[in-house]
């Protein structure tokens, strides 16, 4: 079987390779409200192992009718700061104090490397991991975020180390020796997106670009989805995303779910989420027909994974194959919470009204 991984690996974790051991840091970090933990789900079967995959069957939750709309602003957004040295945040784990601006940064998370460059902190990026590739000036190596060395990382002498949620492990190594380090899970919405991109600014002393960035992102964001509904109104469209070749998918709860409640699209994932699968559950071939999406979305592969879609046994008879309604995405701006949002918002936003047209 093969598994198509995402290149975050905060998301990669969310759907099947972070095991769920408990964690432990300093004692002068405090526990994160879980409003702004990453996504954490313990999703076990997207193994590797010889026997085929089962397709979620069993259906607890409801598919919800949406809305098109923005999503709603929080009212308590943290005030950001002036950008002077010591500050304190509040990553995935509990409060990080800096009590100097970083001058050489190892990034691990392609989202957090590209918000690194969005506010003009690149410069400040010794080292990113194996899937930074964007911007092309990013100094990407073959440091992994998934499995981080700590031996590997000591060489470029960060004075800050930013992690994903998955490689949280290595926290107490990179104290060991004397490395700061801030963990980000990966965004769970919109607001997420924002407040990460901030926190990035506050740690690097970047507070008033940063700021800028998460606005530009987030009106960029609304205007899309704004044009989109005075357009079309409420579509009631359905779908569902493919993050690989297996039929794992993501439901409503999700970042990329938002994304696409925003457009008033209605995902038919959410009924095949369970316990066990959390947020990202493994959809069957026959529950796809049987719910009959009018679009369908994949996030790997080329041209010949949309065809291998209509080929699927009795997949000409779901709207969105007999439509032409199967949609390639780029695989990185839609699993990147980063400033790049925006494109994986156009690319949603020209399907939708490509299918309401017709």
């Amino acid at each position: 079987m093969r598994i198509s991984r995402p290149s975050d690996p905060a998301l990669a974790a969310a759907w099947g390779e972070r095991d769920h051991r408990p964690r432990h840091r300093h004692a002068t970090r405090l526990a994160l409200p879980a409003a702004f933990l990453g996504v954490t789900l313990a999703l076990t079967a997207c193994g590797t192992g010889d026997s085929e995959p089962e397709g979620t069957e069993e259906t607890t939750t409801d598919t919800a009718s949406a809305e098109c709309g923005v999503p709603e602003a929080s009212a308590d957004r943290a005030p950001i700061g002036d950008g002077t040295f010591p500050v304190t945040v509040t990553d995935a784990v509990g409060e990080v104090t800096l009590e100097e601006a970083p001058e050489r940064i190892v990034s691990l998370s392609p989202s957090n490397t590209e918000t690194l460059f969005a506010i003009g902190a690149g410069e400040l990026v010794e080292a990113a991991d194996e899937y930074s590739d964007f911007p092309p000036e990013a100094p990407t190596t073959e440091l992994s975020g998934f499995t981080p060395s700590v031996e590997a990382i000591s060489e470029y002498d960060p004075d800050l180390v930013i992690l994903a949620d998955s490689a949280v492990d290595s926290v107490d190594q990179l104290d060991a020796v004397g490395i700061p380090s801030l963990v980000l899970g990966g965004a769970t919405d919109m607001e997420d997106v924002y407040a990460q991109i901030r926190v990035l600014g506050e740690v690097t002393g970047n507070t008033e670009e940063a700021d800028a960035e998460a606005d530009r992102v987030e009106s960029e964001f609304n205007g899309i989805v704004e044009s989109v509904c005075a357009e079309l109104g409420d579509t009631e469209l359905t779908f569902y995303q493919e993050l690989d070749d297996t039929l794992f998918s993501a439901t409503s709860a999700t970042f990329v779910g938002q994304v696409y409640s925003a457009f008033g699209l209605v995902n038919i994932a959410d009924r095949a989420a369970d316990e066990e699968s959390g947020d990202y559950p493994q959809l069957s071939a026959e529950f796809v027909v049987e719910e009959n999406p009018d679009l369908i979305f994949l996030s790997y592969g080329d041209e010949a994974a949309v065809e291998a879609v209509a080929e699927r046994p009795a997949f000409d008879t779901v709207a969105a194959v007999e439509n032409d309604a199967v949609h390639l995405l780029d695989p990185d701006t839609s699993s990147r919470w980063g400033p790049r949002v925006v494109d994986f918002a156009d690319e949603v936003g020209e399907a939708v009204k490509e299918s309401a047209g017709r």
